[in-house]
């Protein structure tokens, strides 16, 4: 096609007539449009793009008409890029050396719709193919129905809702808030109380769903055996009864005896499953521009400093790219996680019920989006009320042959983001289960001696002669290096024992299919596959405790840090019970450390500090590869050790486990990727769905659906640009945007004051520290700080540079403002003017400041509150012998203001500082510069550390490590992820333990 298209529109008359030469390009035109059957509709219809209001690249014509047309209308004005003809090319014109870019073509779509923002979202989720000026089919009614209420305003005078985006609105919330249908019928009813007569608000859910019900997705519902033994699906679909088990597909027809006989009319099946399919889900997430850029996000972020902080980044990843180039190619190709596991719906107390929800989420997604919520897929609901366990197989053959067609074929997606349709193909990465639905997914026994899925049969496991336990005792030294001396340790280890076998390595993908293959196991769906496969799966295969529980029950965290654990103490029977994942993960992170020091001896204590570490900086956000190598290496050490302390029934298979965790996740990805809490999470959400328990499966289903809807149609609540809601976090501030961009940052707002309004004056010692704190720390005064020292070292050529610190904080302020507002220097920015004066004295003061993703509490405010949000840490400068960070208390926080027009105000943190060599007089600090930590007493408050407090750093919730180019947003990390600088270290042989004096607080407030 050439690239000068200015023919368009010249030469179509020539001397009274229509061209031959005009009539022939027009001819090329509709050849080039036949050529992508993307574009045409019914096999000889394509887009008229003449002039009539009608047309204009919005309805479907056939091919002779849109010649007609052509020739009688001639071509839509400055359509020299054909998109809705194929064309996904933007070229360059010749002659007018236009350049159409695709929000240009977007505007000029929008603008030739005339969609409203709710127009917008009714046409993204139609799909490409639908026209709101095209007679309806009985498929596209539903979207008719909601383009035609989208104009039409809840009442009269109100010009800020129409009926749709009222409607939508309300159903957001409802899921959102997830109310029950009589909580919304009740709403709707007295709505419509405060509402004038005649108005288009919604009277009842089931109005709302039928309004909304084309923002849906399909779902699926099949029959299956009352046994588990088949699904009546693809050429099984029309049996009347088990083909295995020989059970009848449908309840009988037939009730009563004698003279009360009656037919049931329709057919009911004894069980049915639900299957969302997953193309249509996958295919949204490229019908709107809110989504659609982030799923390239994994192609297009770049790596620093060799970190993996996504999938994207692992050699697993990279690996399959090189294996699958075609795959690779397209970008927008899916990369698919899927994760199964059971609950109970009805609690403990309840009918005994197994529900199985299995659920796909895509990987192509940046790390503030991938696993959350929002982008996991329900596609298959295995009903109960039995566990499913090894036929679990059965309900997943129509999401295997989904993902198979996407792997092998793809699917013809719409880019709105692009504009342009492209072939979609998708690939299943991973599977993610805990350990016993592991066995049920992969068919690989998780019981007995062979049960690490990576030793497999070279596992060293042996069974207890007394217990018959199996013990996984001794089952390490062959991962350490060939020269390591506990390979010939005969003492600590199995008596007279020494190793020389080294693990061969994890088998790769095609050596396992293969194994499987050479063991002759049969699909579940065979009808000997229980037995046979049950019969392979055989041969393959402290007086210091209650000290420690009293020093738990006093424990205090920063808020949103881990729930109460002192409610899990029982004092009386010396245990602790009731604690959540998160919290284990806490006290065997962070706690164990500290809780043992005082009770155990260093041979002891060093192994349980060290695995308790492996497992911080395992889970951690980012992670090299350097780190994980490391890792690798000490685990089997670490393990040994342990070995050397807990008798043989300790260790099982679960102990053996972490000797791989480490590759794992080299190969893989950080581990918040690939475990089972953000599943976990997602079906107590699933489990809220349930508003029916006569139909469990069927409850959840109408909800799910529902709540897809929902979130879909809140990408649309804002003018413009679809986008993804903002959600606020816990303690995360959203503030407004300041209107003066020259506001110096200092000025500007960093969170949201807490608790109630004091004023007071400072002190004179306090103004002049606050005063110089503000000015040493603000970017733009730092020229004149230069200026000041280079002054000072002229008349004092010999001053060293400690003096010239003590110099500059003596001197500085005054002449500064001297400086200033000397005209000689013509010094006229306002902001540097008004922080030269400095503030007035009189100042807001409040009881805590939420900032940076904490909460901080004043320690009156805090005394007597059940979380501690009173400690605070300040880098520092350098790191060498004499300065490293600072530790200390929050006292009070204080918002000094600055005199003038417009508002300036500055938010400081008085501080109480752990410094036992004071210098000067230092307690304030920005509020912005400030993170949070904890500190923690010894337990038994005996020995040399009595009076010593072990400090825990945190890592806000709304952290995350990612590369710096890429620019995020609010981010909310994965469960448990702290900071992976270690603070509490264990060195073997020797005691590296960060500590603070409390006994030698300095009250005087110093900082150094």
């Amino acid at each position: 096609m050439e690239a000068d298209r200015e023919w368009m529109y010249e030469g179509r008359i020539v001397n009274g007539m229509f061209s031959n030469k005009w009539g022939d390009k027009v001819d090329e035109f509709v050849a080039f449009a036949l050529r992508h059957p993307e574009c045409v509709n019914g096999g000889t219809a394509i887009r008229c793009p003449c002039t009539l209001v009608k047309c204009q690249n919005k309805k479907f014509l056939n091919v002779e008409t849109v010649k007609v047309h052509l020739y009688k209308n001639g071509f839509v004005p400055d359509y020299y890029v054909w998109i809705y003809h194929g064309e996904k090319e933007v070229h360059q014109r010749c002659s007018r050396s236009v350049r159409v870019s695709v929000s240009e073509t977007d505007q000029m779509v929008s603008d030739n719709m005339n969609h409203t923002t709710y127009h917008r979202m009714v046409c993204d989720a139609a799909g490409p193919e639908f026209n709101p000026d095209e007679e309806p089919n009985v498929e596209a009614r539903n979207f008719y129905d909601m383009i035609r209420v989208g104009d039409k305003l809840v009442y009269e005078g109100n010009s800020k809702h129409t009926q749709l985006s009222a409607t939508v609105r309300m159903l957001e919330i409802k899921c959102r808030h997830r109310c029950s249908q009589a909580w919304f019928d009740d709403m709707s009813n007295f709505i419509q109380e405060l509402l004038p007569p005649y108005n288009l608000m919604p009277l009842d859910f089931y109005s709302t769903k039928k309004l909304v019900r084309g923002l849906g997705l399909p779902v699926q519902v099949i029959h299956c055996c009352v046994n588990n033994c088949m699904i009546y699906w693809g050429d099984d679909s029309d049996l009347n009864s088990c083909k295995k088990c020989g059970h009848a597909r449908y309840k009988q027809t037939v009730r009563g005896s004698g003279n009360r006989l009656y037919i049931r009319k329709l057919k009911v099946s004894y069980k049915k499953m639900h299957y969302f399919p997953i193309t249509p889900r996958l295919q949204r997430l490229y019908a709107s521009t809110a989504t659609a850029n982030e799923m390239r996000w994994h192609s297009e972020h770049h790596i620093e400093d060799g970190k993996m902080c996504h999938p994207s980044d692992a050699p697993a990843w990279k690996h399959f790219d090189g294996c699958f180039p075609d795959f690779s190619s397209e970008v927008r190709n899916a990369r698919l996680s899927l994760f199964a596991d059971g609950f109970q719906p009805f609690g403990q107390s309840g009918q005994q019920y197994s529900l199985w929800p299995v659920v796909v989420t895509p990987y192509n997604l940046p790390p503030d989006l991938c696993m959350k919520e929002e982008f996991m897929f329900l596609t298959v609901l295995v009903p109960g009320p039995t566990n499913p366990k090894g036929k679990i197989d059965v309900f997943l053959q129509p999401l295997i042959a989904e993902l198979k067609s996407l792997w092998g074929v793809g699917v013809q997606t719409y880019d709105i983001s692009k504009r342009q349709n492209f072939q979609m193909r998708a690939a299943l990465m991973w599977i993610i289960n805990d350990f016993p639905a592991y066995s049920m997914m992969s068919e690989w026994s998780t019981a007995g001696m062979l049960a690490c899925p990576h030793c497999m049969e070279d596992s060293n496991a042996f069974r207890l002669i007394k217990s018959g336990k199996q013990s996984w005792f001794d089952n390490h030294r062959k991962f350490l290096p060939i020269n390591h001396p506990y390979r010939r340790n005969t003492k600590d280890f199995i008596k007279n024992r020494k190793v020389t076998k080294q693990f061969p390595g994890v088998r790769s993908g095609d050596e396992i299919l293969q194994d499987l293959n050479n063991r002759g196991l049969r699909k579940v769906m065979d009808v000997d596959a229980e037995v046979v496969n049950a019969a392979i799966s055989k041969t393959c295969g402290w007086n210091n405790k209650k000290d420690v529980l009293e020093w738990v029950k006093k424990l205090r965290f920063p808020d949103g840090y881990a729930s109460n654990l002192g409610r899990c103490v029982d004092a009386n029977k010396l245990k602790m019970f009731g604690m959540k994942s998160h919290d284990c993960h806490v006290f065997m992170q962070r706690l164990l450390p500290i809780a043992l020091r005082e009770f155990l001896p260093n041979r002891i204590w060093e192994p349980l500090t060290e695995i308790s570490l492996f497992f911080k900086q395992l889970t951690s956000s980012s992670l090299t590869d350097e780190e994980l190598r490391n890792l690798d290496d000490q685990i089997p050490v670490i393990l040994c050790n342990l070995e050397k302390i807990f008798p043989l029934s300790f260790f099982d298979s679960m102990e053996h486990l972490p000797v791989h965790l480490a590759y794992e996740a080299r190969i893989a990805s950080p581990v918040h990727y690939r475990w089972m809490y953000p599943p976990e999470r997602y079906l107590r959400k699933i489990k809220h769905k349930i508003m029916n328990k006569a139909q469990v499966e069927g409850s959840i289903s109408i909800g799910y659906i529902m709540d897809e809807a929902a979130k879909f149609a809140s990408f649309y609540f804002k003018e413009g640009d679809p986008t993804l809601p903002l959600k606020e976090k816990r303690n995360e501030v959203y503030l407004d945007d300041i209107v003066d961009d020259d506001m110096f940052e200092i000025f500007k707002p960093p969170g949201k004051a807490i608790g109630a309004e004091g004023k007071r004056y400072l002190a004179n010692n306090e103004y002049t520290a606050a005063h110089l704190y503000i000015l040493m720390n603000c970017p733009e005064v730092q020229p004149f700080i230069d200026v000041f020292i280079t002054e000072k070292r002229k008349q004092f050529p010999n001053l060293n540079d400690e003096v010239v610190n003590v110099v500059t904080e003596q001197e500085f302020p005054s002449w500064f403002e001297k400086y200033v507002h000397n005209r000689a220097n013509k010094i006229s920015n306002h902001y540097i003017r008004t922080i030269a004066r400095g503030p007035l004295r009189e100042v807001r003061t409040y009881n805590g400041y939420s900032v940076n993703g904490f909460k901080f509490h004043t320690e009156s405010y805090g005394s007597y509150r059940a979380t501690d949000n009173t400690g605070v840490c300040i880098k520092g400068s350098v790191y060498n012998e004499t300065e490293s960070d600072y530790y200390g208390t929050l006292v009070e926080v204080i918002e000094l203001e600055f005199e003038a027009l417009p508002v300036k105000r500055t938010v400081l943190f008085k501080c109480e500082w752990f410094d036992p060599t004071p210098i000067s007089y230092e307690p304030f600090v920005l509020a912005a510069q400030a993170s949070q930590v904890y500190y923690c007493e010894y337990p038994g408050r005996i020995g040399h550390r009595k009076d010593w407090k072990a400090v825990c750093k945190i890592k806000a919730r709304a952290q995350i490590d990612i590369p710096a180019s890429q620019s995020t947003d609010v981010i909310e990390p994965a469960f448990q992820n702290d900071e992976n600088d270690v603070i509490i270290e264990a060195v073997v042989g020797d005691e590296d333990v960060l500590l603070v004096a409390s006994s030698e607080m300095d009250t005087s407030g110093d900082a150094n």
